[in-house]
C-alpha cells in the first residue's frame, strides 16, 4: 500500500534560496515498520492482516513529506538524507503515531510528528513544532483506512511544509545568507 495525493498540488509564492534536507523520522516500534496499525484498546496495538506500507512508516512520511517540498517550490532545492548533496536547512524529525484508533465509536487516522527545522551552519533549532494529525476514517474496509492515511499525510505534508517556509521568512537572515 502507499500514500496517496489528493486534489491540486500546493504551490507556494515565494521560493527560498536555501536547500532542504528532510531527514528519515526516527520512530521505535511499532512505528518502525511497514504493518498497518490499529490500537482497539489504549494498551495494544494490532497489524491489519494481510496490509502492509510499501515501505516502513519513517520512511513513507519522509517520502510524502519530500513530495509535497518539491510540489510546493518553497525551497531552491530539497533533498532526502541518503543524498550527498549539502543543504542550508535540514528537517529533523520523530514519528511517534501512525496508527488507526477507535475514539468516540468512530475510527480516526493518527499522525503525530514532533518536527524541528535546523539551520546547518550553526546547528541550531530555529523552529520547532509537535503536529497530531487526527483524520476521520468511513468505515473499517481497507481501502478506507488507507484513504484516511492518505488524507491525514497530505494534510500533514502541506501544513509541514507551510511551517518551514514561515520560519524560514521569520530567520531569513540567519538562512540565505
Amino acid at each position: 500500500m502507499d500514500l496517496g495525493t489528493d486534489g491540486a498540488p500546493t504551490v507556494l509564492p515565494q521560493t527560498h534560496n536555501a536547500s532542504l534536507r528532510v531527514e528519515t523520522p526516527l520512530a521505535s516500534a511499532p512505528f518502525d515498520g511497514s504493518r498497518i496499525l490499529i490500537k482497539p484498546t489504549p494498551y495494544e496495538f494490532q497489524a491489519i492482516r494481510e496490509a502492509r506500507w510499501r515501505d516502513t512508516a519513517p520512511i513513507m512520511i519522509r517520502d510524502h513529506v519530500i513530495s509535497h517540498v518539491r510540489t510546493s517550490q518553497a525551497f531552491r532545492n530539497a533533498i532526502v538524507d541518503t543524498s550527498p548533496a549539502n543543504a542550508e536547512l535540514t528537517l529533523v524529525s520523530e514519528l511517534t503515531a501512525f496508527h488507526v484508533m477507535h475514539q468516540n465509536s468512530k475510527l480516526h487516522v493518527i499522525i503525530r510528528l514532533h518536527t524541528e527545522l535546523v539551520q546547518n551552519n550553526q546547528r541550531e533549532s530555529i523552529c520547532v513544532r509537535n503536529w497530531n494529525i487526527m483524520e476521520p476514517v468511513a468505515d473499517s474496509q481497507q481501502e478506507s483506512i488507507v484513504q484516511g492515511f492518505s488524507k491525514a499525510a497530505n494534510r500533514l505534508g502541506d501544513d509541514l511544509t507551510r511551517w518551514m517556509a514561515e520560519c524560514v521568512d521569520q530567520s531569513h537572515n540567519t538562512v540565505e545568507n
